[in-house]
């Protein structure tokens, strides 16, 4: 095991959904945490989010300035750090104008941490990628880490295109130049928010609790609790064999429609405002043109999206929470927060 907590690990995007956690659970571990962000403005609600979770209020936890889309500051931010957990990425609510506004920072973001995490000599890198870059090509269900996104597929959406776009070329540099790399591929992340950002996944439990959707479009997606998915992004930092691996950080794939069952059983209260059909998929496609959010996922509509996480299990000793209790931390944390 890797647990050099005498330097700082760096945690891009330690603002994020993900980020939140990650940061927490490093703390809770006894590391020493430095986050960037691309400016300080939000730097003391950040940290008061993330030592709201227990055993994190004794940890170091600093902050640097660095922004994915410019050289400067990445250096100073990464100088003596042990290992970098790179969570920081664009990820849409809707389609871009151009799919390049999400390909470019995607990618060339990754490349420059990359870089400069060679540079400052770190022992390992963990990147986060998504199962988007896993589940949309040639490959059948269950989806496992063989399996790669086609970009020039019938599925590869701008975002599903960035996401592989970004991990091919992480594995490229790092088998380049000789550093350590090990990559997550989170299913869809629900689960508890830290403080009042939602994130695109928490997003859609919002908006099912607060009665946005009149009907469900027939998308299944592999859930995993942000918890889990921040505890594989130490693990994969601190096993000394996740180097050179990816990995599906993900349970079992849920339907919109499942979601909404579990928040009508467990969140009476929000019964009425929660949608009662599912959308025959020819009506989907038609209103895609109109949603934005319909828009990302029309194309995969009905299909079978269920994945495997053998290899986290086996490789890393990675453990997950139920869909169900995912789906409940999530909406129990958006009541709490005020937010529905």
């Amino acid at each position: 095991m890797n647990n050099d907590t005498t330097r700082p690990v760096v945690l891009t995007g330690i603002g994020g959904f993900l980020g939140r956690h990650v940061a927490a659970q490093l703390l809770r571990a006894g590391y020493e945490v430095r986050g960037t962000l691309r400016s300080l403005k939000k730097a003391k609600s950040i940290e008061a989010a993330i030592r709201s979770v227990d055993g994190t209020s004794q940890g170091k936890l600093s902050f640097a300035v660095a922004d994915l889309m410019a050289d400067a500051g990445w250096d100073a931010a990464f100088a003596g750090a042990s290992n970098i957990i790179h969570t920081a990425s664009p990820f849409p609510s809707r389609i871009p104008k151009h799919e390049d506004d999400l390909i470019l920072p995607a990618r060339e973001g990754t490349l420059r941490v990359l870089r400069a995490a060679k540079e400052a000599g770190v022992r390992r890198v963990v990147l986060t990628s998504s199962i988007a870059a896993v589940s949309y090509g040639p490959g059948r269900a269950p989806f496992s880490e063989t399996d790669w996104t086609d970009v020039n597929g019938p599925f590869a959406t701008p975002y599903y295109k960035s996401k592989t776009l970004a991990e091919r070329a992480a594995w490229s540099f790092a088998r380049e130049n000789g550093l350590e790399l090990s990559v997550i591929n989170p299913g869809m992340i629900l689960g508890p928010v830290l403080g009042v950002e939602t994130g695109t996944s928490v997003g859609l439990v919002q908006s099912l609790m607060k009665g946005r959707y009149p009907a469900m479009p027939d998308f299944s997606v592999p859930v995993v609790d942000v918890r889990d998915a921040a505890e594989a992004h130490v693990l994969a930092m601190t096993v000394p064999q996740a180097a050179g691996e990816r990995f599906i950080i993900a349970g079992e794939a849920l339907s919109i429609k499942d979601i909404a069952k579990v928040l009508k059983r467990d969140f009476p209260a929000y019964g009425r405002k929660l949608p009662k059909f599912v959308l025959p998929n020819w009506l989907a496609a038609i209103a895609s043109r109109f949603d934005p959010g319909l828009k990302l996922i029309v194309r995969e509509l009905g299909r079978d999206a269920r994945i495997s996480n053998e290899k986290a299990q086996r490789l890393l000793g990675w453990q997950h929470r139920s869909g169900d209790e995912a789906i409940r931390a999530s909406a129990e944390s958006l009541i709490a927060a005020g937010l529905v």
